[in-house]
């Protein structure tokens, strides 16, 4: 579970995240939904502690990434907004890497690497270097070596960029995956079809703040809209949020 409250982070004069707070449970999948530059991705690079807030506090499984960053690492699986794969290495030695770097045995490496590289049908190019791999063909990859220690909490910003139809349908598909196993996912996106597709919660967030959050339907009925694109705009354009 993923709990945030009251997140502060500056840029110089710039207030990227100003007072976010939300809460994502297991079993989940919690969209956060803005336009580009409204403070997600800096919002999740908080919560994966890449930077710390200037105020507020984070709660990862009862970790607060500040203090024990460690904790909080091996309870996330994250996909940054970029893939950064290592072009030099296969498929297999991504994920294997990742997995040394949390510290697996070998023997729970290879077991958990093949379970990985099985569901998501890694294997045609499991021995290749990732060094021109198509854009979903990288982000398979980075999801795999997001997973293999197998973690509770699953960070993903902006997973279907640039996918083509039938990836972005498989990611649908391995986030609803994640939710019936229990785990806690926090979806970050712009792409109104994919948040209203996969999510149970929408948090949205615009100039840093969250001005909206409930289920789809909760929101179209509290911005009076037939449709959540347009209560995301009503939404966004709004002062004070629709919160109640």
């Amino acid at each position: 579970m993923i709990e945030v409250q009251d997140l502060v982070r500056h840029f110089g004069d710039v207030k990227a995240v100003d007072g976010v707070s939300f809460s994502a449970p297991n079993g989940s999948i919690t969209g956060l939904l803005g336009p580009n530059g409204a403070g997600k991705t800096t919002t999740l690079r908080m919560l994966y502690s890449l930077l710390k807030p200037a105020h507020g506090s984070i709660r990862i499984d009862g970790h607060d990434p500040v203090q024990d960053p460690q904790s909080v690492r091996r309870a996330i699986g994250v996909l940054p907004d970029s893939r950064g794969l290592y072009k030099r290495l296969s498929t297999r030695e991504n994920i294997e890497y990742f997995g040394r770097l949390q510290g697996l045995d070998e023997d729970t490496l290879r077991a958990n690497a093949d379970d990985i590289i099985n569901k998501l049908d890694l294997h045609d190019i499991e021995h290749r270097r990732t060094e021109g791999f198509s854009q979903g063909q990288r982000v398979k990859v980075a999801i795999a070596r997001a997973m293999v220690h197998q973690p509770q909490n699953v960070l993903l910003d902006e997973p279907t960029n640039g996918l083509d139809v039938m990836s972005t349908r498989a990611m649908r598909e391995f986030c609803r995956e994640l939710k019936r196993s229990g785990r806690c996912v926090l979806f970050s996106s712009h792409i109104m079809q994919e948040v209203a597709a996969l999510c149970d919660h929408i948090v949205v967030i615009a100039h840093g703040k969250v001005t909206a959050e409930g289920t789809k339907e909760e929101l179209m009925e509290r911005t009076g809209q037939s449709t959540l694109e347009d209560a995301f705009v009503a939404a966004i354009g709004s002062e004070e949020g629709l919160m109640a």
